[in-house]
């Protein structure tokens, strides 16, 4: 059984990824920055709305049980930005899943992209740099998710992909950025899945899809 995001806050996300989207399409940015990963560009938009469509889509892996009942809604500030979560229904369980567009495709890019690499021990630590300022950065977010500050890990990426492996940067920017994320923000905070206090935790949706999926073309353009 599939589950989409039930958070309206991602919806003003979501509208921010596809107006940023527009603009990259228009500079040919977006276009530029899939040709330096060595994409043809027929597979472009194939690409491209199996990110958008799979971000809706959600795979759960696994039940969690909850010791008590979340039902306070107070206002959050993340980095400067206020907003108050939409109302909790109250649950003794939490499912957690597997976010499609956020955590399954660009790993399977990533892993594309590593297997083909001429200096893979390099891009392994890129991915170790940018996964520990991603940990260290990111927040569990009561009933949104693990969130991290948006431009921190594209810039982190871009850097390690250009000290670790210059010949091959925006390669490794991209491994570095979307694995960084995925692993720094969202599988090492597992431990503190609790405290999200929501019904369902997604691995690389709620909170995280757009730093991964921004971060992983912002970095190929940094670097």
């Amino acid at each position: 059984m599939l589950y989409p995001p039930f958070l309206p806050f991602f919806l003003f996300v979501f509208l921010f990824i596809l107006l940023a989207m527009f603009a990259l399409f228009q500079l040919g940015l977006f276009t530029m920055a899939l040709s330096r990963l060595g994409i043809a560009p027929e597979y472009l938009f194939s690409l491209l709305l199996l990110c958008i469509v799979g971000s809706l889509v959600n795979i759960p892996i696994r039940r969690i049980r909850l010791d008590t009942e979340y039902e306070d809604r107070h206002e959050i500030s993340f980095f400067g930005i206020r907003f108050r979560p939409p109302p909790l229904q109250r649950s003794r369980e939490m499912i957690l899943a597997v976010n499609v567009g956020g955590a399954i495709i660009p790993s399977l890019l990533s892993l594309y992209l590593f297997t083909h690499a001429a200096n893979p021990i390099r891009m392994l630590l890129a991915l170790a740099a940018v996964t520990f300022v991603v940990y260290k950065l990111a927040r569990p977010v009561p009933g949104v998710g693990i969130a991290t500050p948006m431009f921190i890990p594209p810039i982190a990426a871009a850097l390690a992909g250009m000290i670790f492996n210059y010949e091959w940067a925006a390669p490794t920017a991209y491994m570095a950025g979307t694995l960084g994320t995925l692993i720094g923000a969202d599988i090492l905070h597992l431990g503190k899945i609790r405290q999200l206090r929501t019904p369902m935790a997604s691995i690389g949706g709620a909170g995280t899809f757009d730093g991964i999926f921004l971060t992983g073309i912002l970095a190929v353009l940094l670097s």
